[in-house]
């Protein structure tokens, strides 16, 4: 397997970061075949052309269909909102495609796992799926994830995780797609609620069956954009005001198949917060303790370790023996977010060549999306304790 042609579905800022990592990871790592963006498709010709010059893609289009119908094209990465993912990833994968999908994997549960079932039949013919979960791909995550695995912490007893944005926090924060139910399918809770799911069910090898929960929107409608910056941008406080239709705020505790308990907060209103994704980890025999903000180092307690020597210590995830770390910089070299997107590429384009299912699989991602659901659930009966539909206890 010589190379893998990758057309990108989507234009914005997932888009380009995808572009970024295609281009990038087979310069710093050995894989068994070589990804190329050959396409960028967008929904309006002449922008997705200049996008495709600016991102270094040699060809573009408007139509996705057309990409998908391609002889030279193996496989297709979902970059837009979660309204479209399920049409696009089904036609890839009927197409014998290789799909890598951008989060949530879908608006709801019924398209998530009608999704997870086409994954499954495709892998049966040699057809790889992946869902996005990026965080995953952190140097410093991943090696909490081992020291989980080998049994440092023990027991797991608790899950303790934030993910805090503040990009909406003005009440003039401009209206964008994020903030439409049928574009977005849920607001925070979905766009990075989700991830803090994904990271808690991975890390504990455990899934989450019921939760208790309290979603809220504190800004109902807000200005048309007038101009995009970063996730959100900028709108006059007099322009028309567009309904905002999702929530800003969730918050949900939460019980694992293994008996932990998990008390779960979202929000994109949390000012000062630029992109805190903080998790902590309790067991019997340790921590482990992660924020995004300090991406390259975990914190780690041994609590076997004699109680004058007990106490976290922080570990520099830049060493060669860490995951990925290897491939980058000398040690305490740090890396940045674009490095998790290339780490995916990696782990995708590795799985795909030697024949075995990616993770996180649309199976993996299906379940975060029964967790979604039931969070919404219990959050309109008064947060009524929620058990997740086909949870494994």
């Amino acid at each position: 397997m010589a190379a893998l042609r990758v057309a990108i579905i989507g234009t914005g800022f997932m888009g380009r970061m995808h572009a970024h990592a295609w281009r990038t990871a087979p310069r710093f790592f050995d894989l068994p075949a070589t990804p190329t963006a050959t396409l960028l498709v967008g929904s309006n010709a002449e922008r997705t052309a200049l996008a495709a010059a600016e991102f270094g893609i040699p060809e573009s289009s408007d139509d996705w269909r057309s990409a998908i119908a391609r002889d030279d094209i193996d496989i297709v990465d979902i970059c837009t909102p979660g309204h479209t993912h399920a049409e696009i990833a089904l036609a890839a994968l009927a197409a014998g495609k290789h799909v890598l999908c951008e989060k949530p994997l879908a608006n709801d549960v019924a398209e998530a796992e009608q999704m997870a079932e086409a994954a499954a039949a495709a892998t049966r013919r040699g057809v790889f799926s992946m869902c996005g979960f990026s965080y995953r791909r952190t140097p410093a995550l991943a090696l909490a994830k081992q020291l989980i695995d080998t049994g440092r912490l023990g027991e797991i007893r608790h899950v303790r995780a934030q993910y805090l944005q503040d990009w909406l926090t003005s009440p003039d924060a401009p209206f964008t797609w994020r903030l439409d139910r049928e574009r977005a399918g849920s607001g925070t809770l979905g766009d990075i609620g989700a991830h803090s799911i994904d990271t808690a069910q991975w890390l504990t090898g455990s899934t989450i069956t019921g939760v208790s929960a309290m979603l809220r929107t504190f800004v109902t409608s807000r200005p048309r954009l007038d101009e995009r910056v970063g996730l959100g941008g900028h709108g006059s406080a007099d322009a028309p005001r567009e309904a905002v239709t999702v929530d800003d705020a969730a918050a949900f505790t939460a019980t694992f198949a293994d008996g932990a308990l998990g008390v779960f907060e979202a929000t994109r209103m949390a000012a000062g917060h630029r992109n805190a994704n903080r998790i902590e980890i309790n067991g019997d025999r340790g921590s482990v303790a992660f924020d995004f903000s300090f991406m390259n180092e975990v914190q780690f307690h041994d609590a076997t370790l004699p109680s004058h020597e007990q106490g976290f210590r922080r570990i520099d995830a830049t060493e060669p023996e860490h995951p990925y770390a290897g491939a980058w910089w000398p040690a305490g070299h740090g890396l940045g977010y674009e490095h998790l997107f290339t780490h995916q590429a990696v782990d995708f384009v590795r799985a795909v060549a030697e024949g075995r299912t990616p993770h996180p699989s649309f199976e993996e991602a299906a379940q975060v999306q029964r967790v979604l659901a039931a969070v919404e659930t219990s959050a309109a009966s008064e947060s009524r304790y929620t058990p997740v539909e086909g949870a494994r206890s």
